[in-house]
């Protein structure tokens, strides 16, 4: 198993005249099998919110979902589960699949909503099941609530999502209903190297499940990080220098050690690239190609229990033209557009809670504009609906600034 890491840049040639030039640098990068290809073993961790509001069919769906996706676990792959209300609990500690089916499902039917919600023990307990049993997996926990996280603290699920990637453990959040924290599960998620999903409807429970499930099947490599190496030449831009934007839009930071920035990757998939967006400004520099930046990724092999891999040192060059003729890339404009839409409805929603109606309406009709330039039609009539509800005095429902939220990190499957 190896890494395929491929750039361009929004243009590959720049003005030998100007004294700076901005450039987008797209990274893409994905795992690739040299022989037969077989799945890695997983680690699953179910941390299920169970507080009263769950009560009727949204628990009793969601632990149809849970049973349904432990029935696709491999007989290597490894379960726990954990519920919270006010207080977390382990119900099923991490085993093997191969142990007793009708013990582990009789945990789960056993789950009895009441009581208020805590995230941030539910995280704690499942990073501690986890862990327990991650050497040579490849370890996600599922994280499902419908509520605020009235009797726990924000900021330490925050630090908590942390801790989860430092052990190598990826942390999916589902939030469930109309009555969740968008902001902090989507920081979860992001800190942690996992996906924010939206179950707006109970029956959807098994289908934002069984999505992320076949994602982290595809999963064969662990822990990967970028190296980014610049010419004194070239300089990261001071504001949002670096964002994910496949296979959801995601903002990133930097790391300075010695000469090399250091952003982590993860998981790497074989079937599905994760796709960076740099921004790069480039000072004046003579007619000629030049190499602007060095890029290699280093990475864990959980297939061969090697870690600390690296591979080749990747050269990135550009063109410098006395006599300049603009050379764009139509791959790179759509990554470009995709983290603008991200970024305009983020401004819509900022603009909406500062009371400024008609700023958020203007900035949600320049992202559905977006999404028609990237040609995601439902998602564009989405943001012009909204929009237009703003424009003559309708009030966003929770569930519409949901789903603006997971339009603008995502593509909707409608539009694929």
């Amino acid at each position: 198993m190896r890494v395929t890491l491929k750039s361009a840049l929004s243009d590959s040639n720049i003005d030998a005249n100007q004294s700076s030039s901005q450039r987008q640098l797209m990274l893409s990068i994905a795992a690739t099998s040299e022989q037969i290809d077989t799945n890695l073993p997983i680690n699953l961790c179910l941390v299920l919110d169970h507080s009263g509001s769950m009560q009727g069919k949204p628990l009793e769906t969601v632990k149809k979902a849970a049973l349904s996706l432990i029935e696709s676990l491999g007989v290597n792959d490894r379960l726990s589960v954990i519920a919270f209300d006010h207080r977390a609990k382990v119900i099923l500690p991490s085993q093997s699949r191969q142990d007793d089916l009708t013990l582990i499902r009789s945990k789960i039917q056993q789950l009895r909503a009441g009581g208020g919600t805590a995230i941030d023990e539910g995280i704690k307990l499942g990073i501690q099941e986890s862990s327990s049993g991650s050497k040579g997996y490849v370890s996600h926990i599922f994280l499902l609530t419908d509520g605020e996280n009235e009797h726990g603290d924000n900021q330490r699920c925050l630090k908590l999502a942390a801790v989860a990637a430092e052990y190598g453990i990826t942390l999916n959040t589902f939030g469930f209903g109309d009555h969740w924290n968008q902001d902090i599960l989507e920081k979860i998620a992001d800190i942690a190297g996992g996906s924010l999903s939206y179950i707006e409807r109970p029956e959807q429970a098994l289908i934002e499940f069984t999505r992320l499930f076949n994602r982290l099947q595809s999963v064969r490599l662990t822990n990967a990080f970028l190296q980014l190496e610049l010419d004194a030449r070239t300089h990261l831009a001071d504001l949002k220098p670096i964002a994910q934007v496949a296979p959801e839009t995601i903002e990133m930071s930097l790391q300075k050690e010695g000469n090399f920035y250091i952003t982590r990757l993860g998981d790497l998939m074989i079937d599905e690239e994760k796709i960076l967006l740099l921004n790069l400004y480039i000072d004046q520099i003579p007619p000629g190609t030049h190499t602007i930046a060095k890029v290699k990724i280093r990475y864990d092999d959980p297939a061969s229990g090697q870690k600390g891999l690296e591979t080749a040192t990747f050269n990135l060059d550009i063109t410098s033209q006395a006599l300049y003729q603009s050379q764009l890339n139509d791959q790179v404009q759509k990554s470009i557009l995709t983290l603008a839409k991200y970024r305009q409805t983020q401004i819509a929603e900022e603009k909406l809670k500062k009371g400024d109606r008609a700023a958020a309406a203007t900035m949600l009709q320049t992202a559905a504009k977006t999404a028609l330039q990237l040609g995601e039609k439902n998602a564009a009539t989405v943001l012009q609906t909204n929009a237009t509800r703003l424009q003559v005095g309708e009030e966003l429902s929770e569930g519409d600034l949901k789903k603006t939220r997971i339009i603008a990190k995502t593509r909707l499957q409608t539009d694929e």
